[in-house]
């Protein structure tokens, strides 16, 4: 390896800094020199200083019409070009950021992009030259009309990660939850994502009213953006302000939280798999078409999958967990795995 070879990694969405907050260290300690990214919003903007990362902030949030996004893409794409040829960067990694995709098109940088999820948006693989690196359970057949290079890695993209997390026994006093109430996470579903579905957010409904009824029970929702935390407060005020509902004021850490939560229900993909590579019972609320890793967490029975609101009432069970004062620590390949990947695709110069 040429000592100084330099990397590109954008960090485009807030699960993206906890994933590859290992890799950059891992990357740093075996001499590479990074050019870090990220979208300037405030969610991302906690979560890099919750892990104690710099990197230059370019582009902000994207608005649901279709246009604003590709608007939005298209001129974040244009601005990172700028960036990356003064930066000289030899190979690009990202988790699906498409305007990481587009800038490399533009300039012909190689990249890697890594997905966990066979059903979102593919059309920005088949641009530029990027290698798709994927979870092993999920089959190659997925990327085939994209015609691009697909490498895999053991386990889940959660396993990079998780081994890394040490609990902190404070959270439940920070947040001013009881200990004798029943501890249940709630995640809203990406109601901005292409892939959301409106039967989605039937779900996250009726598991509101249901956690409601439950006088034994403190939900702490973690709205993606402020338009859920003003449909929770307005729809649920009475048990907002009993604290039956608790939004924190500030980003937590999420690992934690699940960790000494007795229950964990999302509607996104990352908390679920955190959840299930925890050990944490899970429910998953997300009602568009179930990839090949949540499918692989169903049948081994991490995840329970629900699709009605009888599936809510039925389903949900909510009872005190016991747990250890720490998750068995269980260091998995995927981690070096990864990396070895990545400085494979180096180009040698």
């Amino acid at each position: 390896m040429q000592l100084q070879q330099k990397i590109w990694i954008d960090l485009d969405n807030v699960p993206h800094v906890p994933l590859f907050a290992p890799i950059i260290e891992e990357l740093k300690r075996k001499g590479y020199s990074l050019l870090l990214t990220s979208r300037n919003t405030p969610q991302i903007g906690e979560m890099l200083e919750f892990h104690h990362i710099t990197s230059k902030r370019v582009g902000r949030s994207f608005r649901k019409n279709k246009l604003s996004k590709i608007a939005g893409t298209s001129i974040r794409a244009l601005r990172l070009v700028s960036l990356i040829l003064r930066e000289k960067p030899v190979l690009a990694v990202s988790h699906g950021s498409r305007a990481q995709l587009l800038a490399c098109s533009l300039v012909g940088l190689p990249c890697v992009a890594m997905t966990d999820y066979e059903f979102a948006d593919s059309s920005m693989l088949r641009i530029g030259s990027p290698c798709v690196l994927v979870p092993e359970v999920i089959p190659e057949e997925a990327f085939l009309a994209t015609g691009r290079q697909v490498e895999k890695y053991p386990g889940i993209k959660e396993d990079v990660y998780v081994p890394r997390f040490r609990p902190d026994p404070a959270i439940k006093t920070e947040l001013g939850v009881d200990d004798q109430q029943l501890l249940v996470t709630v995640r809203p579903p990406a109601s901005d994502a292409h892939y959301h579905t409106v039967e989605s957010d039937h779900l996250f409904c009726a598991t509101m009213d249901f956690l409601c009824s439950r006088q034994d029970v403190t939900a702490v929702v973690l709205p993606r953006n402020p338009k859920q935390e003003q449909l929770v407060r307005e729809s649920w005020a009475e048990s907002v302000a009993s604290r039956h509902i608790i939004i924190p004021s500030r980003v937590v850490d999420g690992l934690n939280l699940i960790w000494h939560s007795d229950a964990v229900i999302s509607g996104g993909g990352t908390m679920n798999r955190e959840a299930a590579s925890l050990g944490v019972p899970v429910y998953s609320i997300f009602r568009g078409k179930i990839g090949a890793v949540d499918q692989y967490l169903a049948r081994e029975g991490r995840l329970v999958l629900l699709s009605t609101k009888e599936d809510v009432r039925t389903k949900i069970r909510l009872t005190r967990r016991q747990h250890p004062a720490s998750p068995e620590s269980v260091v998995t390949p995927a981690l070096a795995t990864i990396v070895s990947k990545i400085e494979d695709l180096i180009p040698q110069l």
